[in-house]
């Protein structure tokens, strides 16, 4: 037998209406989390229309599909993540098997390019694509080992249940950052930047890895079992992180080099993760912590970078320090009873009615304002330095340049709270 699923009962009733509103075929996300035993199915939300899309009728925009994923991936919490995908046909699942398995791998061959860590030997690499037949209502679901790029379709066992996450676990910290990011000498933001962006930030993600995670104020054991809440409760741990620059690691790649700037990333962060099921473990809970301490701080670093692409001039003086205010992580119940949230990035320059519409378009969450958790982390800011002894440039406050959510072929959420980061470009050494 396969594996297992055990699907909240309410993404039962969210399939169900899009089949009676299903017009040619319907595609979306199954969302959850997963797990040695069996994996934990909690929302589902269908792809959001594109605006600029040439796909009509029955044809898929696969592009689209996979760039809502990995939108979607980075609104997700520790813990949570796209476990697949679904769609909705009048075809015999047959007839579907195929572009089924292509959207599975073409999504978690998008979503884990971004990753940052090595994965474990114990992660779990199937993939599940979900059938449903819009006019019988069957639902046939198959996984894929996306491993293995050969890999055939597997049974699985699909059942709803009620309360999945009722009685989970959240672990939760806040981090300081203060990152500092090496520039090759004669780079160009257009062309560079991303790499080595991406390479300083695995160092630093090698060194959260190596880092002692505390929960309630002590290092437990890897195998300890956590205690999970009472039934429709959620139980909560505090964490902590202590970390040190001093690791063999960086020391063995310490080297002296030309250094044409440099990017620093400063603030303070909050990270969660939610576990679901009995018995969850210590290790499990610090690895998932530590996952979802580099991807927001990954996804908001990567934010930089396309504001300084969709930037319409040049950076004209090489003697120049520009400080840049990001938006913080907001956070909303995945559902109005259940404990598990999900996350958007709010700009300083947005209300908290433009989070609640990415939230209804990408994760298919209808949020009022007043569901919204602003309290984890406060808006940055950046001020202008009033000194008249020292005549030194004032840092000049930008507005964020952003992409749409749903509009752009690329759109991301990004930020520190209460950080900024600088990109410096200074002459030779």
């Amino acid at each position: 037998m396969g594996r297992g699923y055990i699907v909240e009962d309410a993404v039962e009733g969210y399939l169900s209406n899009l089949c009676g509103q299903q017009a040619g075929t319907t595609t979306g996300l199954l969302i959850g989390q997963s797990s040695s035993q069996r994996d934990f199915v909690i929302m589902a939300t269908c792809t959001p229309q594109r605006h600029d899309s040439s796909a009509s009728g029955n044809s898929l925009d696969k592009e689209w599909i996979t760039e809502h994923a990995r939108q979607v991936s980075r609104m997700l919490p520790g813990g949570i993540s796209v476990l697949g995908v679904f769609v909705i046909t009048d075809n015999d699942t047959k007839d579907i098997l195929t572009t089924l398995r292509q959207l599975v791998f073409a999504v978690e061959n998008l979503i884990s390019s971004e990753h940052l860590w090595t994965p474990e030997e114990d992660d779990i690499t199937d993939c599940v694509g979900l059938h449903v037949n819009a006019k019988t209502r069957k639902t046939t679901c198959r996984t894929f080992d996306t491993k293995d790029p050969k890999s055939m379709a597997k049974p699985a066992d699909w059942k709803y249940q009620s309360g999945v996450c009722s009685s989970c676990i959240m672990l939760s910290c806040c981090l300081n950052i203060d990152m500092l990011v090496p520039l090759p000498d004669n780079i160009t933001v257009k062309e560079n930047m991303d790499p080595c962006l991406k390479e300083g930030l695995k160092s630093w993600a090698h060194q959260i890895k190596n880092g002692v995670c505390l929960i309630g104020g002590k290092k437990m054991p890897e195998e300890t079992e956590l205690t999970t809440g009472q039934k429709r409760s959620m139980r909560q741990y505090n964490a902590q992180l202590l970390i040190t620059s001093a690791c063999g690691y960086q020391r063995s790649t310490d080297v002296v080099q030309r250094c044409g700037g440099s990017v620093s990333v400063s603030g303070a962060i909050h990270s969660r993760t939610y576990l679901l099921g009995s018995k969850p473990k210590a290790k499990l809970a610090e690895t998932l912590l530590k996952r979802d301490i580099v991807s927001t701080v990954a996804t908001r670093v990567q934010m930089l970078l396309e504001e300084l692409l969709t930037s319409e001039e040049d950076r004209r003086d090489e003697h120049q320090t520009e400080p840049f205010c990001l938006p913080r992580r907001v956070f909303c119940p995945a559902k109005a009873t259940g404990p598990v949230c999900v996350c958007d990035y709010q700009f300083s320059d947005e209300g908290l009615a433009e989070v609640s519409d990415r939230l209804k378009e990408m994760l298919s969450i209808d949020a009022a304002e007043e569901d919204l958790d602003t309290r984890q982390e406060l808006t940055a800011l950046i001020t202008e330095r009033d000194d008249t002894a020292a005549p030194e440039p004032t840092a000049k406050v930008l507005k964020p340049q952003r992409n749409s959510y749903a509009g752009a072929a690329v759109a991301t959420a990004a930020a520190l709270l209460a950080a900024a980061v600088s990109m410096l470009y200074l002459n030779d050494f």
